[in-house]
């Protein structure tokens, strides 16, 4: 039967439902890292969520390509490199290699396709020299920049014309643009800075330049499905559009057009330049690798066109559940997804209404088969049961991690009845401490 799988399109900014170009092989691209640090936690959303669709495709469809970047060369790269005396090479290989674990922690499967930019150089200078060719670019100064007002429909994506965007430029603009709003596709290089020959002198690409030719590279002209952040909707994806459809003839660079909205702290978005972000890496170095399940948990609580508030606590909470649930299937073997989940996510992605099916589906001792599929679809309850999972809670929390240093030194003092009072102050938080061998276990009740 086919699915009834239903996604907002930004591209026509309604819900439609999923047409593939080819029902029995389906195609995914996302943008993925730029590798000069490690990733934020709100860089990790759009990895979980478009985890989560492709395995909802992968049951639907069955094959799916699925692609996710990394770009290894940027100005940040190089910025990156300069203060650090370290290559670029050795800068990029370091940070994709821990992005790739990190990621893998919040059980995320890697991507059928992961094309590097250096590995597409001659397919983005071939690009160039068509859309030159074919007056929609033009060579400045060493540049080759997108003549934005050469095509008639820009701005479908981002709800902007090119008449807003001429009339809303800043004075101060490059002398070598014609206009304000073209963009660069090849900028020169210096001595100092990594770069490649082309028909318009040593340089290297633009940003948007890499998506599009990996994309044409790996799948044709247009593909099914193109994915990202909301904050890569202007200028990264229309830049995109703009530069596939001038040189395929209009095509469509993707049928469906997918956004996942910010992750916020307090209130705000979550990024590197307000300084109010927490890397994965460092959640995974401080609580142990477990603790990935729960973020992942805590990124689907929300919708994903939705921002959701990160905080220690939402982990917590997170993992207490996960833990429930390991426990209800530990000697259960996985069945079928239940249909209520399949319903759920078929519905524009609904995770939040999918774990609240899957706490529905625990209270029915007769489908813990269900139970247990049903969050594997979304990416849960993957590892065999093991106690050692609720220890990274004790670090996600510095009050109980407190306690039980506390406990631990009064039964070193043998002052047994101070570390019984501790015990059910624990208890009073639903936590049961269970002395073993390796140290104290928690276990939720």
């Amino acid at each position: 039967m086919a699915s009834k799988l239903k996604i907002y399109n930004t591209l026509t900014n309604k819900k439609e439902e999923f047409k593939p170009i080819d029902p029995a092989h389906i195609t995914m691209y996302v943008c993925g890292p730029t590798v000069y640090d490690f990733a934020h936690v709100g860089n990790a959303r759009p990895v979980v969520v478009f985890d989560t669709l492709a395995r909802l495709l992968r049951h639907d469809f069955g094959k799916l390509t699925y692609a996710r970047n990394i770009t290894d060369i940027d100005d940040k790269i190089i910025e990156a490199s300069q203060k650090s005396g370290e290559d670029i090479s050795v800068i990029t290989e370091k940070y994709a290699r821990i992005y790739e674990e990190d990621v893998a922690a919040l059980n995320a499967d890697m991507p059928d396709i992961v094309p590097k930019a250096t590995d597409y150089i001659e397919e983005m200078k071939s690009l160039i020299s068509d859309l030159i060719e074919k007056d929609h670019a033009y060579e400045a100064d060493g540049h080759v920049l997108f003549q934005v007002s050469t095509m008639q429909d820009y701005g479908g994506l981002s709800n902007r014309s090119v008449e807003d965007l001429l009339a809303g430029a800043r004075v101060d603009v490059a002398d070598y643009k014609r206009e304000a709003p073209d963009f660069v596709l090849w900028k020169p290089s210096s001595d100092a800075q990594p770069g490649w020959d082309s028909p318009w002198g040593r340089g290297r690409p633009g940003w948007h330049t890499e998506c599009s030719a990996m994309i044409e590279k790996n799948f044709g002209k247009t593909i099914d499905i193109h994915g990202g952040g909301q904050d890569l909707i202007f200028p990264h994806h229309e830049n995109e559009i703009a530069q596939s459809k001038c040189s395929h003839g209009g095509a469509n660079l993707a049928n469906h057009w997918m956004h996942n909205g910010y992750l916020t702290v307090n209130g705000e978005k979550m990024s590197k330049s307000l300084g109010n972000f927490v890397t994965v890496h460092e959640l995974l170095e401080e609580h142990g690798k477990n603790i990935g399940e729960a973020i992942r948990m805590c990124l689907l609580t929300a919708h994903y066109r939705q921002p959701v508030d990160f905080s220690s606590d939402g982990i917590l909470q997170a993992n207490k559940q996960l833990t429930k649930w390991y426990n209800l299937t530990q000697d259960v073997t996985a069945t079928k997804p239940a249909e209520e989940i399949l319903e759920a996510l078929r519905n524009d992605l609904n995770t939040p209404k999918a774990i609240m099916e899957l706490h529905q589906l625990a209270k029915d001792e007769n489908r813990k088969g269900e139970l247990l599929a049903s969050a594997q679809l979304l990416g849960l309850l993957y590892r065999k049961f093991d106690s050692d999972l609720t220890v990274g809670v004790l670090e996600a929390n510095a009050e109980y991690e407190a306690w039980l240093s506390e406990r631990e030194e009064a039964k070193k003092n043998k002052d047994y009845a101070t570390a019984d009072k501790i015990r059910d102050r624990f208890k009073e938080h639903g936590i049961t401490i269970k002395d073993t061998p390796d140290g104290p276990k928690l276990e939720f009740d």
